[in-house]
């Protein structure tokens, strides 16, 4: 931690800043800098499988430790917390190092493969005694901690049916990370991650009827699908998910009182609530959508301080992965880690 900070979980709310280092230079490690560098800090070390790409990531930003080895982060003392955002399939062997070195880690989604290597993961967390988080946007935005806090209170009376949709056009190039299941690609872990995420935030439990179909692409991974779930209470889940097909990112969540519709809903800063009595139209904003890893890095920063959190971050996690994993057995949907 920050000179001076020597702060425990759980025995004091005074946030402090975590000295950060990334594993990986791709698309949300950039971003991940850019965050820090708006708020004007600076990561303070990175490492990647391609050692050049490293030495040129820290010349971009700043950053004063380059590491000849991924190793090396995790054993410098000077680093308290690191943001892996390497290729899924990769998440659980990066996972055990840090944890085991001691470690606070946040994970870019999908955390990891299966429910199986999420629980060893936070097994290893408790041992080591640090904090484990999911990257996953829905679970960081204040949007979403808004409109659960909300939900919660009975604002908008019992949630009745969550519809949601989130399609993408991706090339058929079958050697990108999308459709590579040598690169756990596939939209269930790419995109579905979000639509199951933001339904299970407004879930009263588990669902535990869940019927799907599929349609493969050519290398085997998932590229589209129609998921609908049920819990014990009867409410009703609905998604539609596409790797080959653009759909808009839309998600309703119908209520007693009100439906709640929100679009770009991944990083989404604003909803919009239609009273059904009145037809009366609220229009809510909380927090930015440029400022989505901020958010996410305030998040582990808070739980490492002991500050409470809104969102229960594994506990949603854990229950979005068991779903995950039970789609893709259905599925037959096989990395060849799990083989």
């Amino acid at each position: 931690m920050a000179e001076g900070a020597g702060v425990k979980m759980g025995e004091s709310t005074v946030v402090t800043q975590l000295r950060w280092g990334v594993l990986g230079c791709g698309v949300i490690a950039n971003q991940m800098a850019s965050a820090l560098a708006e708020d004007g800090r600076t990561l303070a070390g990175v490492a990647n499988r391609s050692h050049d790409k490293a030495v040129a990531f820290a010349a971009r930003y700043g950053i004063p430790k380059v590491y000849d080895e991924i190793d090396d982060l995790f054993a410098d003392p000077d680093i308290d917390a690191v943001y892996i955002t390497t290729p899924h399939n990769t998440h659980i062997t990066y996972l055990r190092r840090a944890l085991a070195a001691g470690k606070h880690v946040m994970c870019e989604k999908s955390i990891t493969l299966n429910s199986a290597e999420l629980e060893e993961a936070k097994e290893l967390a408790a041992e080591h005694h640090v904090v484990l988080m999911d990257a996953c946007t829905i679970l960081h935005m204040p949007l979403y901690k808004e409109l659960v806090s909300r939900a919660v209170r009975g604002d908008f009376g019992r949630v009745n049916l969550i519809q949601e949709n989130f399609g993408s056009y991706k090339a058929y190039d079958m050697s990108n990370r999308f459709f590579n299941p040598k690169l756990a690609g596939g939209a269930m872990l790419d995109i579905g991650i979000y639509s199951i995420s933001l339904a299970r935030l407004f879930l009263t439990s588990q669902p535990g009827e869940v019927v799907s179909l599929e349609n493969p692409a050519p290398t085997g991974v998932d590229e589209s699908s129609g998921i609908v779930m049920r819990n014990a209470e009867g409410q009703l889940v609905v998604l539609s998910l596409s790797l080959h097909s653009k759909q808009p990112k839309r998600a309703v969540i119908s209520c007693d009182k009100a439906f709640i519709e929100i679009m770009e809903y991944p990083r989404a800063d604003r909803a919009t609530i239609v009273w059904t009595e009145t037809g009366e139209r609220e229009e809510i904003h909380a927090g930015e959508t440029d400022r989505a890893l901020n958010y996410v890095l305030a998040d582990l920063e808070e739980a490492v301080a002991g500050k409470p959190q809104q969102v229960d971050n594994l506990a949603v996690s854990t229950d979005v992965m068991s779903l995950m994993t039970l789609l893709r057995s259905d599925w037959g949907v096989v990395y060849p880690e799990e083989a």
